[in-house]
């Protein structure tokens, strides 16, 4: 199960289960779109890696 950090590690901005803007690398590192585009240039920090678009988890499961 893929573990859905609630913050940006750059800039501590939320992202909730369900934001668009949340990007992980393939270890879950979690940042924010605009903190990977305009600080880490799409590289991980932590392990070098690329990002990817956070699947959204809906708020409420029927």
């Amino acid at each position: 199960m893929l573990q859905l950090k609630p913050n940006c590690e750059c800039c501590n901005k939320a992202l909730p289960a369900n934001s668009t803007e949340a990007m992980i690398c393939s270890y879950e590192c979690t940042f924010c779109r605009d903190c990977v585009e305009k600080e880490l240039r799409n590289v991980c920090p932590n392990c070098g890696g690329s990002f990817e678009a956070r699947p959204i988890h809906p708020l409420k499961v029927c």
